[in-house]
């Protein structure tokens, strides 16, 4: 078992030790004593990107999967025994991922980390027709109440399915579709898992009140008999040219409480100084109700009672910034439409001042430091920046590349990237009469803005 050890991070005394076990296995230990509690973080190197055609939706498949029963817990036993023990867990499955996690009482790390690995290494012992139909059953209501069935609920899948086009490995969400998810079989399932749900494809990440040399142990006791395995194909090509180039469109007449525009811009990659500089801009623009977009739309014309703008952060393709506005009662979308494109193009002119840089960098690291702040935010944090870009380090550093950015850069970013001509759109009209006014609240959570919020957005949770 390979072994470094890393510098003291500039992350107020935040450390992260790095390990790999024989078979592949990347382990990340972060130890903190403020609180008798520990995370354990698993991160599996396959989202629906990794999906091919006809077969979309098995990673949220498998999400619900795992907690079905392995060799030796049957059943709901995963959550039985971790709530049990006085933790909480869940998984969720992105596009570039899939990651198990449970928050634990100090003295019980040993229990989780033996039931994620009794998973990685024996669930195919238990996975039967029985469970796969159940599951897909699972899966497919999930669908039907999170998409299908609310308002503004498939704004998500339409955007994305605008945004790449037709064979784009993210030209589909997550969660699937119902013919894919009927059509997928019982071998498929068993050759998804083989494939993917290997040690060398995974990230183990336990941070909080341990002890490193105990629990690196444990790791090596229950997870290295897991036999290696290096069958995975490389996942296709997700670039594309950095505009559309044209606009895309697509109206949409359903029974929803108000008329909404939603656009999807292509921007930057998640990683890169080009990325950070986008989501400072859309942060200025978008982020609250000190934003641009807020302060123009909803308090001074008064034609929206919500507007948003946020980045779905990617690391295989084009990230994408979210805008999401909801039209006060009686007010025309194309009103709206002129109003956000005279103010996008008024920052891409001026830039941030320097009053809404200071504050939009501001807000990015409060927002690290609370991901940081919780040993379960930290796990997921050291995983992400494994996963997708090769050091669990980087986590401790991600702000100051943030606070580096220079107002010229995000103005360029803003220049270059939002633009008319590089956005997939999305015009709402309520069907069934008159156009009910939505509420501030009722509108804030639906959509695109709620299905893409944050670093890892489009999540689905087991």
């Amino acid at each position: 078992m390979g072994h470094t050890a890393t510098p003291e991070a500039y992350s107020s005394g935040l450390t992260a030790t790095e390990h790999r076990l024989a078979n592949g296995l990347r382990v990340v230990l972060s130890e903190d004593h403020l609180t008798p509690v520990a995370a354990v973080c698993l991160w599996y190197d396959v989202g629906s990107r990794h999906e091919v055609k006809g077969r979309t939706g098995l990673a949220h498949l498998f999400e619900h999967l795992m907690f079905q029963g392995s060799a030796s817990v049957k059943g709901n036993g995963h959550f039985e025994l971790v709530q049990g023990a006085g933790g909480s867990l869940n998984g969720t499955t992105s596009f570039e991922r899939t990651n198990y996690f449970e928050t634990m009482p100090a003295h019980q790390v040993e229990l989780a980390l033996w039931l994620e690995a009794d998973r990685m290494g024996s669930l195919l012992t238990a996975l039967d027709q029985e469970s796969l139909d159940n599951q897909r059953d699972v899966v497919k209501n999930e669908r039907r109440q999170r998409y299908d069935n609310v308002p503004y609920g498939t704004a998500f899948e339409r955007l994305t399915a605008l945004a790449y086009p037709e064979g784009h490995p993210y030209h589909h969400t997550p969660i699937g579709s119902m013919a894919d998810l009927d059509a997928a079989s019982l071998e498929d399932a068993r050759a998804f898992f083989r494939t993917y749900y290997a040690p060398g494809n995974a990230v183990l990440a336990v941070v909080g009140d341990i002890d490193p040399e105990q629990t690196l142990a444990w790791i090596e006791k229950y997870f290295g008999t897991i036999p290696a395995h290096d069958g995975k194909p490389a996942p296709r090509d997700g670039s594309l040219p950095d505009v559309v180039g044209g606009q895309l469109r697509e109206v949409i007449e359903e029974d929803v409480p108000s008329r909404a525009l939603m656009a999807a811009y292509r921007l930057p990659s998640d990683g890169t100084r080009e990325g950070d500089a986008a989501d400072l801009a859309l942060t200025v623009l978008g982020g609250g109700e000190s934003s641009r977009l807020h302060n123009r739309l909803v308090r001074r014309d008064r034609t929206a009672v919500t507007a948003g703008f946020g980045l779905l952060r990617l690391a295989g393709a084009p990230s994408l910034g979210w805008l999401d506005v909801k039209a006060s009662s009686g007010v025309e979308l194309t009103d709206i439409e002129s109003a956000v494109d005279e103010e996008l193009a008024r920052f891409a002119e001026h830039g941030p001042t320097p009053e809404e840089m200071e504050r939009a960098q501001a807000q990015l690291e409060r927002e690290w430091l609370d991901r940081l702040a919780t040993v379960n935010g930290r796990a997921d944090e050291l995983c992400r920046f494994a996963v997708l870009f090769g050091d669990p380090q980087l986590a401790l550093t991600a702000v100051q590349r943030v606070l580096s950015v220079t107002p010229e850069e995000v103005k360029a970013v803003a220049a270059a990237r939002l633009r008319p001509d590089n956005r997939a759109v999305l015009v709402y009209e309520p069907t069934g009469g008159d156009q009910a006014e939505a509420g501030a609240e009722g509108a804030a959570g639906d959509g695109a803005t709620d299905a893409a919020e944050g670093t890892e957005q489009e999540e689905s949770e087991a």
